[in-house]
């Protein structure tokens, strides 16, 4: 009892000089392209040297598009010319270029540069009196900057009440008591909240990127590994608490015996995400240390904070449902011996049919296509998105977005001449000269869309033929060449980070269950059902009409997929390992399947749900995102976990655990212990 007053003192110590921290972590957070895309792409080596030779290049530009179909009329030139004077005012340094007339002639563009995002607010309140049937757009870096910040407004806030509310719901179904499940929600809410405070340190004085993406995966993934640890540990503590008068002595067997399977799951996380170090991707490197601090915490607070509040606070936390010693629960049949049947009748056809499900789901990754637009980033259509399409509609596509290429000066006249001989620009200018004389910025406006796949090749043919112009060490960044520079990344780090991570996996199971088989065949059942998870959603998403996936989702997707889902074969394994040794492999599977049956599906279940309300926020990244992890987690859950490993290791047999000998042994009569009563 003094143990675990003492680790609430400290953990008090903590909260005093961390939690305050915790609400300063917008002071670090960062949306600037510089420190998300990689530092040798050549969009940010374009975009940091304009930087430095043309000071305030990456101003937020506000485009307002006013369309009429049929032709402007002069009312609507009278409009355009008034706002215009309004515009002069809101403009950095107050001046308005004139209006640019579509080639059809029923569009105008006005262009100007901004302060920042919150000056479009007031943009769009100059344009509500617009005569009727004239429609008014702003779109731009500054109007798609705004329009992100709009979409995003109290984001984080809705996701931590979601994932709160969730994690409540779910663990007052899984205890049927009305008081146990506040307990490990206010470990699950610390964790979140120390977490954030250690990410603004690491923001402020580690130099480390951390944008708002990053802060929303981490607080989700907090909550949903966190809740697991604690199920995992609370089923083992109620175990105990039937064999051991002392609730202190129940708790220290609970977590030596929970100790490894949560160590285990901790560690492969936390080194799988560390293994995004070897990303190209900025952002990717940088949630490496962000997530990891987000699963170390979480680990560091259910394994010590968890047991002290529950040793404190007696057995009543379990009413109505309170075990006391000696006082068995009933030996019943439920859900999960019934499984055990099922699997142990006939392994071999089971775990066949289960894979082949599994294969016949991957074959819906077909349904996915790599690369997502601007325009097709929202669940629904923002402003900005709308005049983007107003203006591919009326004038050239890329008028509101050009290639910006910088050169040194003295070539410019060769370097304007090869940009406009390039197939798929339509103009290019030079449009300006650094103070020292150096360097030269030159827009190449492109004839497709800005975000098409036709425009992204025009790119390659930009950059190869300025790069030709001889002494003008020429760099062509933008828009369309940052989304280049991003795919081509993206598509190095799937190759290098994927199976670094399926390594990392397979070493943490060698290293736990002391053997090669098993690790082997698990790490493979993983890789099934990441692809059977993301064939699934591929199904899904061309069901909603989001088939586009950023460039960055599938190495998300097999992070979260394979680091949490081998979570739970981890806590089925780690029993059965311990149930093996006395019962023999084929009763020690079976007993640790319908042991851990319980547990391992709330725990599913509560991965499933904190990540699902990603579902929530208006992106369609973050819908994606949370229904990959959220349905993959479910199939890992009821049918990986539950069907497919068991029933392959029951198959495979003693031969399961070479070279460890323990598992070979004939079965020893099984020790009188509980079990039924954990299956929840």
């Amino acid at each position: 009892m003094r143990r675990a007053v003492a680790v609430l003192g400290l953990w008090l110590v903590a909260g005093f000089l961390l939690l305050p921290l915790a609400g300063k972590i917008d002071d670090v957070t960062s949306s600037d392209p510089a420190l998300v895309l990689p530092q040798d792409a050549e969009a940010t080596r374009a975009l940091l040297r304009a930087r430095e030779a043309f000071p305030g290049v990456d101003t937020p530009v506000a485009v307002v598009v006013y369309v009429r179909d049929g032709g402007l009329t002069d009312a609507d030139r009278s409009t355009v010319d008034a706002d215009r004077a309004v515009f002069e005012g809101l403009a950095t340094g107050h001046a308005v270029g004139p209006a640019t007339a579509s080639r059809d002639g029923q569009a105008l563009l006005l262009s100007f540069p901004v302060a920042d995002k919150a000056v479009v607010k007031q943009v769009k309140a100059a344009l509500t009196d617009s005569p009727a049937g004239l429609r008014a757009e702003v779109t731009g870096s500054a109007g798609a900057l705004s329009d992100f910040d709009d979409a995003g407004q109290g984001a984080d806030a809705t996701l931590f009440i979601a994932a709160a509310g969730i994690v409540a719901v779910l663990l007052l179904l899984t205890y049927r008591s009305p008081v146990l499940w506040v307990v490990p929600l206010l470990a699950a809410v610390v964790a979140s909240q120390l977490s954030s405070a250690l990410v603004y340190l690491m923001g402020r004085h580690l130099d480390v990127t951390v944008t708002a993406d990053l802060t929303t995966m981490m607080t989700v993934l907090v909550f949903g590994a966190g809740t697991d640890y604690a199920l995992l540990l609370i089923a083992r503590y109620r175990e105990e608490l039937h064999l051991h008068p002392d609730r202190t002595t129940a708790m220290a067997v609970a977590v030596r015996r929970s100790f490894p399977a949560i160590l285990a799951s901790a560690a492969t996380v936390s080194v799988g995400v560390l293994c995004l170090l070897a990303a190209r991707m900025n952002d990717m490197r940088s949630f490496a240390p962000v997530a990891a601090t987000g699963i170390l915490v979480s680990f560091a607070v259910m394994t010590t904070l968890l047991p002290a509040l529950l040793v404190l606070l007696g057995r009543w936390l379990f009413w109505p449902f309170v075990p006391r010693f000696g006082d068995a629960p009933v030996v019943r049949r439920t859900l999960w011996h019934r499984v055990a049947d099922l699997v142990g009748r006939r392994p071999r056809l089971l775990w066949t049919l289960t894979a082949l499900v599994l294969v016949g789901l991957g074959l819906g990754v077909s349904g996915l296509r790599l690369g997502q637009s601007t325009s097709q980033m929202y669940t629904t259509e923002v402003g900005s998105v709308a005049g983007q399409h107003l203006i591919d509609r009326h004038s050239a596509a890329g008028v509101s977005s050009p290639a910006l290429i910088v050169a040194a000066a003295s070539t410019v006249d060769g370097v304007v001449a090869a940009a406009k001989g390039t197939g798929g620009v339509a103009d290019a200018t030079a449009t300006g000269r650094s103070t020292d004389g150096r360097w030269v910025s030159v827009a190449a406006t492109l004839a497709d869309p800005p975000d098409s796949p036709a425009a992204r090749a025009t790119i390659d043919r930009l950059r190869a033929a300025v790069h030709a112009v001889p002494g003008a060490g020429a760099l062509v960044g933008g828009e369309t060449a940052t989304a280049v520079d991003v795919g081509r990344a993206s598509e190095r780090d799937n190759l290098v980070v994927v199976p670094l991570i399926l390594a990392v996996v397979l070493g943490v199971l060698i290293l736990l269950l002391r053997a090669l088989v098993a690790p082997l065949l698990l790490a493979a059942s993983v890789a099934v059902s990441y692809v059977a998870a993301m064939g699934l959603c591929g199904l899904v998403f061309q069901a909603l009409g989001y088939p586009n996936i950023v460039h960055g989702m599938p190495l998300y997707a097999w992070l979260f997929l394979v680091t949490l889902g081998v979570d739970y074969t981890i806590f089925l394994m780690t029993r059965a390992r311990e149930e093996v040794a006395t019962r023999g492999n084929r009763d020690g599977m079976l007993t640790a399947l319908t042991a851990t049956g319980g547990v391992i599906t709330s725990a599913g279940l509560v991965l499933a749900g904190t990540f699902g309300v990603l579902v929530l926020l208006p992106f369609v990244a973050a819908v994606q995102m949370g229904l990959i992890v959220a349905l993959g987690v479910l199939l890992d859950t009821f049918v990986v976990r539950t069907l497919l490993v068991p029933a392959l290791a029951i198959d495979v047999g003693p031969r399961l655990w070479w070279p460890s000998r323990h598992a070979a042994q004939p079965a020893a009569p099984p020790p009188t212990r509980v079990t039924a009563g954990i299956s929840g």
